[in-house]
């Protein structure tokens, strides 16, 4: 019977009033760069919606949503940049823990890309012996 009552309040909750215990947590730091890292995003949000749902809070130089190389379908997150730090800071406080197309999502500053490491060197296919021959991991030995 609670869980029914819990059910019932989310869902006659409007999304902007939801209240959110994990919400205070993520806010204690701060802003140095205008970019925010949006994450939990629905995999049908499009980077249209992303810049519909940020915009109210100011102006935006760029709203984009990662998608997979292969399938065009958002990875869950996406990133939105604003004109000023004081905006991206504004948006940041409105948008987290609130709901976007049905799902929760949260709203971080966004950290510079790591370096990547350096790729793999390619092992040579064959080796040759002692005695010329070569060996073929695939065939064996091959003259």
């Amino acid at each position: 019977m609670a869980f029914a009552s819990v059910f019932r309040r989310v869902l006659s909750s409007t999304p902007s009033t939801l209240p959110s215990r994990y919400a205070s947590l993520r806010l204690n730091t701060t802003l140095t760069s205008p970019k925010l890292f949006i994450s939990g995003l629905n995999r049908m949000t499009t980077s249209e919606k992303l810049q519909e749902a940020f915009a109210p809070f100011g102006g935006i130089v760029e709203a984009k949503v990662i998608t997979d190389r292969m399938s065009g379908r958002s990875k869950g997150f996406g990133f939105v940049t604003y004109e000023t730090v004081e905006e991206a800071e504004k948006a940041r406080e409105q948008m987290n823990a609130k709901f976007l197309d049905g799902w929760v999502i949260f709203v971080d500053p966004a950290k510079p890309r790591e370096p990547r490491p350096p790729p793999p060197q390619p092992q040579p296919e064959s080796q040759t012996s002692d005695m010329g021959f070569r060996t073929n991991k695939t065939f064996g030995w091959c003259g």
